[in-house]
């Protein structure tokens, strides 16, 4: 069985054009999430709801070295 894929994702929002990068193994629920501000703190407080980008990977660890790049 084929484990779970890894996605770095980059949401913006605001007048002020806000990024927040993030990582997630489900990106649709995640993403969901954040729209319908289910997510608690930093993309609630300041309405980062779209999304702008998306890259999936193969592992978590490959995708956490790549939002640490975004960042």
């Amino acid at each position: 069985m084929r484990g779970r894929l890894s996605a770095v994702y980059i949401l913006a929002g605001g007048t002020r054009g806000t990024l927040y990068v993030g990582v997630t193994s489900d990106p649709i629920q995640r993403i969901r999430q954040h729209k319908n501000d289910q997510a608690d703190g930093f993309t609630k407080q300041c309405r980062i709801h779209a999304l702008a980008r998306f890259e999936m990977h193969e592992t978590m660890d490959s995708a956490i070295s790549r939002e640490k790049v975004l960042e």
